[in-house]
């Protein structure tokens, strides 16, 4: 009797080992599959990768980024850093001679992961941290170049001043300067109406930050943060040794 127990252990012992080994705890296949749905209005930072002008661009261009800094939730990284983003130009403005200022509008619509993963991307331009003479004006993200009345009306100044000087020196009275600065602010209104306003340059390596118009769902099993290349920043600066002269 006391054998047959034994022997009956054993074969309990021995099924339950066989049924754990082929039918695995089926949390981690869970886990591996779970699909995380990232929120609209999360803001992820990109480095642009190749530069944006609205003297040479058109509408259809692509735009090239790359994440510089990942995006978790509920301690998952959900968006890993050096993930490609892949925009396109939606419309592009140059400035006038006489008023308008120049503005282009891109749109991301791609998102590579490291691993080859490819999502449909909601995604607008939210801002341009450390941009120069031009800004972010509105919720769809065009960017438009900063106003130049300052600077169209320092020109027509600087015009009548130099023609007053010259005016002096040649006639040697106040009339002559007079007409003199006369025609030069008249030289330099001219300058300024047959001058376009400035571009709008975006340059390789800037930073750019994209807000997500809507959610996004992505399957953590396919988001391959392990692999990603990190972009690394343009204006990189090789560190100086006191002492020894640069290369």
């Amino acid at each position: 009797m006391r054998l047959v127990l034994v022997v009956l252990l054993a074969a309990m012992a021995a099924a339950a080992q066989t049924d754990t080994s082929t039918n695995p705890d089926p949390a981690p296949v869970q886990a591996a599959n779970q699909q995380v749905t990232i929120p609209a209005g999360t803001k992820v930072l990109l480095q642009l990768k190749s530069p944006i002008d609205t003297k040479h661009a058109r509408p259809g261009d692509g735009v090239y980024c790359q994440t510089s800094f990942p995006v978790t939730q509920d301690n998952v990284v959900v968006i890993p850093a050096g993930t490609y983003v892949k925009g396109e130009i939606a419309e592009v403005k140059r400035a006038g001679r006489v008023k308008g200022r120049a503005e282009v509008l891109f749109h991301f619509n791609t998102m590579i992961f490291p691993g080859g993963y490819t999502v449909d991307l909601p995604g607008a331009l939210e801002d341009e941290p450390g941009a120069v003479n031009h800004s972010v004006t509105d919720k769809e993200g065009a960017v438009k170049a900063d106003s130049q009345k300052g600077k169209d009306a320092g020109t027509v100044a600087k015009g009548g001043a130099t023609g007053s000087v010259v005016g002096a020196v040649v006639g040697r009275s106040f009339k002559d300067a007079g007409i003199g600065g006369g025609i030069g602010a008249a030289v330099g209104l001219a300058q300024v109406l047959l001058t376009r306003g400035q571009d709008v340059r975006i340059e390789q390596g800037a930073s750019l930050e994209m807000v997500l118009q809507r959610s996004l769902t992505v399957e953590i099993s396919r988001v391959d943060s392990d692999s990603a290349v990190v972009p690394r920043p343009s204006n990189t600066h090789r560190m100086r040794i006191p002492g020894r002269p640069p290369r």
